[in-house]
């Protein structure tokens, strides 16, 4: 795909997450025309509304899932891991915010969280991994769904941090020697 046409398709999924997050009944017009392009090359991109919301939905699903191994590029892994958190719960926000235009797509027959629980095991696996946690991922992702749906964010930070405690003893209690037997 030409340069051009890539960061049009970019831009006018930045554009759409923000309409179809903000605005119940966005149109494709005003879509295209916030992303600076015409409405033929939304059209080229995403044949149908639900392309288009399909897509955004994916890429929030793989900047939250790529997100994993560039958190330990730059941070130790406790960090990574709680920085990763922070970000499923801001893109769980984003999912339930999108809920109104995922209905839409669901309604079609089509499927866009396909393959959503396959990456997010294996992008908390790689997470996990370097901390020696034995943390199952999706025992980890049914404990994040489920701050998510709290609504009150300093509740939701203490939930995480406590969620971040027990990984993190779970790994220090692996990693120590066993203890020996009493004589």
């Amino acid at each position: 795909m030409r340069a051009d046409a890539v960061r049009n398709r970019g831009l006018l999924i930045e554009v759409a997450l923000d309409a179809f997050t903000h605005e119940k009944d966005a149109t494709l017009g005003a879509i295209a025309k916030k992303a600076g392009v015409g409405i033929g090359t939304l059209y080229r991109h995403f044949p149908t509304r639900e392309a288009l919301i399909e897509a955004v939905y994916r890429t929030e699903l793989e900047k939250l899932c790529d997100a994993a191994p560039e958190l330990l590029e730059t941070h130790e892994p406790a960090a990574a891991l709680r920085e990763w958190m922070d970000r499923f719960i801001a893109y769980a926000a984003t999912k339930r915010d999108l809920k109104d235009a995922l209905q839409a797509v669901i309604a079609l027959g089509l499927n866009p969280f396909e393959h959503s629980r396959a990456k997010m095991a294996e992008a908390v696996q790689t997470l996990l991994t370097p901390l020696n946690a034995r943390t199952e991922p999706m025992d980890l992702m049914a404990l994040l769904i489920g701050v998510a749906q709290n609504g009150d964010p300093d509740q939701a930070k203490r939930m995480l941090d406590l969620i971040m405690n027990g990984v993190l003893h779970d790994a220090a209690a692996r990693s120590a020697p066993p203890a020996s037997a009493p004589r």
